[in-house]
């Protein structure tokens, strides 16, 4: 187990820009903080260091095995805190490589432009506890690696891929195998009640304020709104999200 007491640690500089998008891209790697996210990592095989404060104690139950363990001090934990109060536990952990594998997947979150980190990692949750396959992140959206969204997200990170990439590209291979598509829309929409419960479906959601591309709902099976029944303006797109979700659901 290494020690490290000072700030100016060139280790600590390094993992301190992970908290920016580009030093996670160029690296391929994030930090997650907080005992539940990191016994989260530990569930995987992403992690690749965990970080402690010396007031602190591992968890008895954590099984991390031959990952590296550093020592730090409260002060270094503070400056690679991203929460006004650190647990003082972190971990370095990898990002996710691949693509999803369509052919034997069921069901689908496409996420188009969502900035707002709490309401993405919302909704990788909320995709995780309806059972999706796979989350498909498109351009324009906040980095699913951002500290806010993988706190949101509750280690949900840790349990689906989450996958960035062109919203174009992946509905073409959704109707080439055979899974309905669905947009979310105000114009030129069915009240997503008409749509029965099935056993296959991907659902596209999009950007809090203009919503989904008009281009991606144009190649969609149907586009579906949620009626209002108060004087609410529209739904969160997370709250919506679950909704939709669980509306179309697995066929039981």
């Amino acid at each position: 187990m290494k020690h490290i007491h000072s700030a100016k640690n060139p280790q600590i500089k390094q993992w301190k820009k992970l908290l920016t998008k580009k030093e996670r891209d160029k690296t391929g790697t994030f930090l997650v903080e907080g005992f539940h996210l990191v016994e989260e990592a530990l569930s995987g095989d992403q992690i690749i260091e965990i970080i402690i404060s010396e007031n602190k104690d591992m968890p008895p139950s954590w099984d991390y095995g031959s990952i590296p363990v550093t020592m730090v001090t409260d002060e270094i934990i503070t400056e690679l805190s991203d929460t006004e109060a650190p647990q003082g536990v972190l971990a370095v952990c990898r990002q996710q490589e691949g693509s999803p594998n369509i052919s034997s997947g069921k069901r689908f979150l496409l996420v188009d432009a969502v900035q707002d980190p709490g309401n993405l990692g919302t909704m990788i949750r909320t995709a995780d506890a309806a059972g999706i396959d796979a989350v498909l992140v498109g351009e324009g959206s906040v980095d699913i690696y951002n500290p806010k969204v993988l706190r949101s997200a509750q280690g949900s990170h840790f349990h689906l891929p989450i996958i960035r990439g062109n919203l174009f590209e992946w509905v073409d291979e959704l109707k080439t195998a055979q899974i309905p598509v669905y947009g979310t829309a105000l114009e030129n929409a069915k009240e997503y009640t008409e749509i029965q419960r099935q056993g296959k479906s991907a659902l596209i959601v999009g950007n809090e304020g203009s919503g989904v591309n008009k281009d991606l709902l144009d190649l969609t099976t149907a586009n579906l709104y949620i009626p209002i029944f108060g004087k609410s303006e529209s739904l969160n797109v997370a709250v919506a999200t679950g909704i939709l979700l669980y509306h179309l659901g697995n066929e039981k």
